[in-house]
């Protein structure tokens, strides 16, 4: 400083903020004014104080450096940006900030320099996304806010307004579609949450055409815009079952079970497909088949694959004791895994046998069963008749008691709204099948692990309807470790990600096989665990952009708080879903709620893998469900979620990098703050692996939890005026 002032001969200066001139007094020595920096905005400072607060600090350097001559080199606010505390960038701030600092500038005859003239992107590369907004003008040389007229924060605010309706008013017509069962509350409940869904859209969508565009910037956009469009889809089909589940007049398709028919009954052949059980539950099993309460039924064991006589010998056995009406076939070896031995049996089936009804090998059936359900295949079009999986042992830990909460949901729910749309999931116990269907749509899907709910998409396809009982009329047993549980759920999954990709012509094509109800409750059934795939995507790159925000936290900026809202708002409306529908229709108490929520977390990220996996490959093993092998210890219990653990982990490190790194320091903002609590619920469903295992693993008593289920009331069957309910 010292040599320019003395080669120039012209007043000379640095540029340095307020602070600095008060930390170096000494530095005023050497210059012949002071140029200072005033930018509240970096400094977190509110907009309606930012004049003032700027002022004061010109005041401070008037009085620490009397005599001196004061230019504000630097002064300004950005149109956008993250936001610094209570600093909100934003164009309307801009405005107010200018217009306030220009008059009060003039009428204090101070000399300054407003940054900037013009937008400069170039300068996100250094200072964040904020960096390019700091121009008076945009970068086409347009002025971005009126510079008398009064200042509108969203000037386009009625066009957005008028989008977000007609968007709106678009969802809630395919919404509405068939739901003239709907009371007006479940209406309004609908229409709430589309009209806010759809403001949030057309919001987001906006401002993020009003960014200044790179490769980066619309890579990551566009991926957080699809996100978010994912994010929106769930939350509408959560909520339509939600409307559709408590808030109707009557039920089309729902009824008590019809009047046992006349004879001569119809033939049943009972299916028991069996590889490696234990032999005295197998024998329970058919047990309790003998008690059948049905003059004109069969039974087949088909045992594939056991490797063991000492297994299988003695069922042979039992079944030679109970009588012509039970056969035993073991072959071995035999391709197909289940499905392969199901259609092993149906081509070994007695000739007048017009029903297939399959029961797994661990189900004790209620005598009733067949005498109360066959009735419903004197409708010609009725191919299915199914009853819920239902099991005997929740009573024995609290894991089981936690497992037996989770499936409740899905049969005394889901299957509920679906059996209105004739939209069933079929499932490979508890199941009654029209054999001659059975037959002529191929039998039983050896490519596929999940061979029931294909056979009952197969069937709908072929144009008839299936029938869902919500009375148990069986029951068998849970998994006994959370591995296991695991891995049912994951060959779930996955299984149904094969049945996407093969059946998507009829899935996502209009005018095909499937009605519009049909299709949707198919696509939307398995789109929350196509969520979950996402979702596990999703956290693997929320860890790296949490690592980049750690190293680099002014180049990368934390996500707009608007794009964490949204998974936030879906996990807590799910939640609150759960609950109430658990309290109304399932008839838990809050612990079985909580219980059931936290096994349904805990199986995210297998869920996850599975679609991923799904998606990707063409095959994966069949694997069936041990029974009876008794709790985990507690390394094995830790080492069934470890990966779960270790995201977990990493998500918790990253949240707690973000907040806490020295490199991130003076740059805390609501962005911020939101994407910390995003990544800790997103460790969430990890955490409730751990529990759900550790509490298998410390077998628990179920009474923690509770054992009985409250009676729910039964769904109306005709139409009742509409009421408040």
């Amino acid at each position: 400083l010292d040599r320019a002032r003395d080669a120039i001969g012209q007043p000379v200066s640095t540029a340095e903020p307020w602070h600095v001139w008060l930390a170096h007094p000494e530095l005023a020595e050497h210059v012949d004014f002071i140029g200072v920096h005033l930018l509240p905005y970096w400094e977190g400072v509110p907009v309606d104080a930012a004049v003032e607060y700027s002022f004061r600090q010109f005041r401070r350097l008037q009085a620490a450096f009397p005599g001196k001559p004061i230019v504000i080199a630097e002064i300004g606010w950005p149109s956008r940006g993250r936001t610094r505390e209570s600093a909100v960038a934003s164009d309307a701030n801009e405005a107010l900030f200018l217009r306030r600092f220009l008059k009060r500038a003039e009428q204090e005859q101070i000399v300054y320099y407003v940054m900037e003239a013009f937008d400069q992107p170039w300068k996100a590369y250094q200072e964040g996304a904020v960096g390019s907004y700091w121009g008076v003008y945009d970068v086409n040389r347009n002025p971005k806010f009126e510079f008398t007229a009064p200042i509108v924060r969203v000037p386009e605010w009625h066009i957005l307004a008028a989008i977000s309706v007609a968007v709106a008013l678009l969802v809630l017509g395919i919404l509405y579609l068939n739901s003239e069962t709907l009371r007006n509350r479940g209406r309004s409940f609908l229409a709430i949450v589309v009209y806010t869904a759809a403001t949030i859209a057309v919001w987001v969508f906006y401002d993020f055409t009003q960014q200044y565009m790179t490769v980066s910037s619309v890579v990551a956009g566009v991926l957080l815009l699809l996100g978010m469009l994912g994010v929106i889809l769930v939350l509408l089909a959560e909520a339509h079952e939600w409307a559709e589940a408590h808030w109707v007049t009557y039920r089309r398709r729902l009824g008590a079970p019809a009047l046992a028919c006349s004879d001569p009954q119809p033939m049943v052949s009972v299916h028991v497909p069996a590889y490696n059980e234990p032999p005295e539950m197998l024998i329970e099993t058919l047990d309790a088949l003998a008690r059948l309460d049905y003059s004109n039924y069969e039974v087949l064991v088909i045992d594939n694959n056991t490797p063991e006589e000492r297994v299988w010998r003695p069922v042979e056995a039992h079944c030679a004791k109970l009588g012509s009406r039970f056969r035993f076939l073991h072959v071995a070896p035999l391709a197909g895994f289940k499905a392969g031995a199901l259609n092993y049996a149906l081509a070994r089936t007695a000739p007048e046998a017009q029903i297939v009804a399959v029961i797994d090998s661990d189900y004790v059936v209620d005598p009733r069963w067949l005498r109360d359900l066959t009735p419903g295949f004197q409708d010609p079009r009725s191919a299915i008749v199914q009853a819920p999986q239902d099991y005997r042992d929740q009573g024995l830990s609290a894991f089981k008691a936690m497992c037996y909460a989770e499936y409740r949901g899905f049969f005394h729910i889901g299957m509920i709204t679906r059996n209105e749309r004739n939209a069933i999931i079929q499932h490979g116990t508890m199941t009654m099948v029209r054999r001659r269907l059975l037959e002529s749509t191929g039998g039983w899907a050896e490519w596929c692990i999940t061979e029931d709910a294909e056979l009952g998409l197969r069937i709908f396809e072929a144009g008839y309807e299936a029938t869902y009982v919500p009375t148990s009329y069986g029951r068998g047993l849970m998994p006994d470790t959370f591995i296991d549980f695991k891995k049912q759920r994951f060959r779930w999954a996955y299984g149904a990600m094969q049945i996407l990709k093969r059946h998507a012509r009829a899935l996502f094509t209009e005018g095909g096989p499937l009605s519009a109800g049909q299709r949707y409750h198919f696509v939307a059934g398995w789109l929350p665990w196509v969520a979950d795939g996402c979702n596990l995507l999703f956290n693997i790159a929320a860890l790296a952009w949490s690592a980049a925000m750690v190293l680099a936290p002014r180049q990368i900026d934390p996500p707009l708080v608007m794009y964490s809202v949204l998974p936030l708002s879906l996990f807590t409306f799910k939640l609150a879903k759960l609950v109430h529908l658990y309290r109304v229709r399932v008839g838990a108490n809050f612990r079985q709620s909580l219980a059931a929520a936290i096994a349904g977390l805990a199986l995210t990220h297998t869920i996850g893998v599975a679609v991923v996996k799904g998606l990707l490959t063409r095959g994966e093993p069949f694997f069936r469900t041990p029974k009876k092998r008794g709790s985990q210890r507690l390394l094995p219990a830790l080492a069934a979620a470890r990966a779960e653990t270790l995201m977990m982990l990493g998500l918790w490190l990253a949240a707690w990098g973000v907040a806490h790194s020295p490199q991130t320091e003076g740059l805390q903002g609501p962005d911020r703050l939101a994407w910390i609590i995003v990544l800790v619920i997103q460790s969430v469903p990890y955490a409730s692996s751990l529990i759900a295992s550790l509490t298998g693993a410390f077998s628990l008593p179920a009474r923690l939890l509770g054992v009985g289920y409250r009676p729910t009331a039964a769904p109306p069957r005709r139409a009742e005026p509409d009421s408040a309910t």
